[in-house]
């Protein structure tokens, strides 16, 4: 697989991961009642946008590739 496909893959996942961290958030504001529930969802999600927007951040900053 070539490094840009991989690049690609790579953010594609980072999408995702964000698209599951809003819809945790939005479980965790709105839908949910048990506060310990409430909070390790709200965290996890909040984890998974900080792991998505670092792993963004390394893509485009790692320039593009030569294939």
């Amino acid at each position: 697989m070539s490094p840009a496909l991989m690049k690609m893959w790579v953010s594609l996942a980072s999408m995702g991961f964000m698209f599951i961290s809003i819809l945790m958030i939005y479980l965790s504001r709105y839908k949910l009642n048990n506060k310990p529930l409430k909070f390790i969802s709200a965290l996890v999600a909040y984890l998974l946008m900080i792991v998505s927007g670092l792993i963004i951040l390394f893509v485009v900053l790692s320039g593009p590739t030569n294939e």
